[in-house]
């Protein structure tokens, strides 16, 4: 147990009312978790408010509570702590929890649209394999060196990254590489933390079903930038305009990579093919099993945080050249009639146009391109259309169905999806609600050296409807409907 006074350090507190030198057993946001002794900190959510719920905390044991109205009616033996954000208390109150792990180890921050999961996971496999023991919180898995968890948020909630940073400490763990979404940004999840360094990978349409406008989309990104303390590093792809932006303001050295820029790490793709890419970094050839020129941003990133942390060129370099892709992140099998079936967690207009693109590129032209692409229910509404529009333009064959659907009509999101497709494009999009049906006609209008894009889900094992869960991997379908039809 901790006393309460120690677990308020640098909190910016209005008002007190009862005894800050109580022992605190845990720390919790949610009433129902809440045991004797506890602290319960009240968050106001998109959903609910935790104001609501402070009397049940207090009925179930709790003896302290953080909150940005202190009620009219207190009781006895009860600590109150006012505060204006209590979001931003709870991720001090929670570094203060766990004793600031974050500065007992070299955490790096990934932000940006497109390429956060790859950078953060493929920074984790280059460390692990120069020896060290590392750490990693992402979209896919949260990892403690070699110990794995599942991950619930692309930016975990303070208490459960600071939970987990601690558990990286007691593991002796020097490195950590973490993604870091707008959300966790706008509701001051990384509040705290103390950086070594942050990327930025890129912008564009996203997530706009939380932020308003692309403005506040952005503005609140650069946040993270702005929080940087003078001994950490700012790494940022100049090739978006959006890079030299993250940089105003930062107190942050800083850096920047690009392939068509000039900037403190330069690339070059030499050559781009299904087995690889062979990339020019600074004055270094490298071979990657990575592919496309998405990759060649991301390769790039990770190959300034390499430098910026202290690694030799030529070890990482080596290193680089035995990184392998990440789950569901343009993974890929060529079946027995050589039809090539490519998964990618493409969401976005950007990512998915990234995609299209690579394959563009690698391909020949005298094979058919069918794209089985939907987006998902309850978020950003704007970016369907555009989807729409981009894979019926770059596909020779596109098959339109369902994503995690959530509380929304698939049909409807479908609809949506299709109002972007022009007139010439028409003939060539089928619409199919059923995601395994999708699948498997994509696998029947392929025929030999066809190529099958399964795009918008890629790491993920399972399909959302109406709060219900039920398993679901692209991959698995796509084996599965490929080897039924013999081909």
């Amino acid at each position: 147990m901790k006393e309460l006074k120690d677990i308020l350090y640098k909190v910016a507190i209005n008002a007190v009312v009862g005894n800050t030198t109580t022992h605190i057993n845990r720390i919790e946001f949610d009433s129902r978790r809440v045991v004797q002794d506890d602290m319960f900190v009240a968050i106001k959510g998109a959903l609910t408010n935790g104001h609501e719920y402070i009397e049940k905390a207090i009925n179930l044991g709790a003896i302290a509570v953080i909150c940005e109205k202190i009620p009219e009616i207190t009781v006895e033996g009860v600590t109150y702590v006012q505060v204006d954000n209590t979001q931003q208390a709870l991720a001090m109150v929670a570094a203060n929890y766990y004793e600031m792990p974050s500065e007992n180890l070299k955490l790096v921050g990934v932000t940006g649209t497109n390429g956060k999961t790859t950078i953060a996971t493929l920074l984790y496999q280059l460390f692990k394999k120069a020896g060290y023991k590392v750490g990693l919180l992402s979209t896919v898995k949260i990892l403690v060196d070699t110990t794995e968890y599942t991950a619930t948020h692309t930016t975990p909630d303070s208490l459960t990254i600071n939970h987990y940073l601690k558990e990286m400490n007691e593991a002796g763990v020097e490195y950590c590489f973490m993604e870091v979404s707008s959300h966790g940004i706008h509701q001051k999840r990384t509040e705290g933390l103390v950086f070594e360094g942050g990327v930025f990978t890129n912008l564009s349409h996203d997530h706009l079903d939380y932020h308003n406008t692309f403005k506040e989309y952005r503005d609140v990104k650069k946040m993270f930038f702005d929080g940087l303390g003078t001994k950490a590093f700012a790494l940022v792809n100049k090739d978006d305009k959006n890079g030299s932006f993250m940089l105003q303001n930062t107190r942050a050295k800083q850096y920047s990579y690009a392939l068509k820029s000039y900037a403190d790490f330069r690339g070059q793709i030499l050559e781009n093919s299904l087995g690889g890419l062979l990339l020019k970094l600074n004055d270094n050839e490298v071979w990657t099993k990575l592919i496309g020129s998405f990759n060649a941003y991301n390769i790039l990133a990770i190959f300034g945080t390499a430098e910026l942390l202290g690694l030799e060129t030529l070890e990482i370099l080596k290193l680089l050249s035995d990184l392998e892709s990440v789950s569901g992140r343009f993974q890929y099998l060529i079946s027995d009639e050589k039809i090539t079936a490519i998964v990618d967690y493409a969401h976005t207009p950007d990512a998915l146009k990234n995609v299209l693109e690579t394959i563009g590129d690698i391909r020949t032209n005298n094979e058919t391109l069918i794209t089985v692409v939907g987006c998902g229910g309850d978020r950003d509404k704007m970016k369907r259309p555009v989807m729409g529009n981009i894979a019926a333009r770059l596909s020779n064959k596109v098959v339109f169905t369902s994503d995690n659907p959530r509380t929304e009509n698939p049909d409807k999101i479908i609809e949506d999806i299709e109002k972007g497709v022009e007139p010439q494009d028409y003939k060539k999009i089928l619409s199919i609600t059923d995601r395994k049906q999708a699948i498997r006609t994509a696998c029947q209008l392929a025929k030999e050296n066809d190529i099958i894009l399964i795009a918008g889900k890629g790491h993920e094992t399972y399909q959302e409807t109406d709060g219900v869960r039920v398993d679901f991997n692209d991959l698995e379908i796509i084996k599965e409907e490929l080897k039924k039809l013999g081909k």
